[in-house]
């Protein structure tokens, strides 16, 4: 019926669980564990996806029962849109790391450079349906990024679906502590 799909992209190594239309988040912590079982180590989730939970419980029962240990996972989070501003980066990592019931990221990054407006909708909209956007210096986001790397909450950070003058912008940021391990790119 559609209300029970998982968008799974799999790799030789690597693990993205997405929801589409789930309404049994039990079987993104169940998928979590398979995929650990069958050797995948690297896994991406992200705030907006709204299965951090269930996630940190599979790889929890994995330690747990000796299939792997922590440092064994490589884990990718992602900075949502609504926490691009300095002051919210932060905020929105000790979330998932609370959510996931872990010490560090093996990686966090900007999951796209597109700011929306902060608050507690993800997507906020205004009365005719459009997006509404937030203005936001991401070299000052990076910097946030930077001190959640300084504060031992993150191995490495990086960015995603950035063009070339978006990566130039931070690469040639003044003061500029780390670079940006990667630019993930779907396509």
């Amino acid at each position: 019926n559609g209300s029970d799909k998982l968008l799974l992209c799999i790799s030789r190594s690597y693990f993205l669980l997405c929801p589409v239309g789930v309404k049994n988040l039990s079987k993104c912590e169940e998928a979590t564990k398979v995929a650990i079982e069958v050797g995948f180590r690297h896994i991406e989730g992200t705030f907006i996806y709204g299965i951090e939970e269930e996630v940190g419980q599979a790889v929890h029962e994995k330690i747990a029962d000796g299939t792997v240990k922590r440092e064994d996972i490589f884990y990718t989070g992602k900075l949502w849109s609504t926490f691009h501003r300095p002051e919210l980066v932060r905020s929105c990592l000790e979330q998932s790391l609370k959510k996931l019931k872990f010490d560090y990221l093996d990686l966090f990054i900007i999951h796209n450079p597109m700011s929306l407006k902060p608050g507690t909708d993800t997507w906020p909209k205004d009365e005719n349906g459009k997006f509404i956007f937030d203005v936001v210096d991401l070299r000052q986001t990076w910097e946030a990024m930077e001190a959640c790397k300084d504060a031992g909450l993150v191995k490495s950070i990086g960015v995603s679906n950035f063009n070339i003058r978006q990566l130039e912008m931070i690469l040639s940021k003044p003061g500029l502590m780390y670079k940006p391990v990667l630019n993930q790119v779907k396509l």
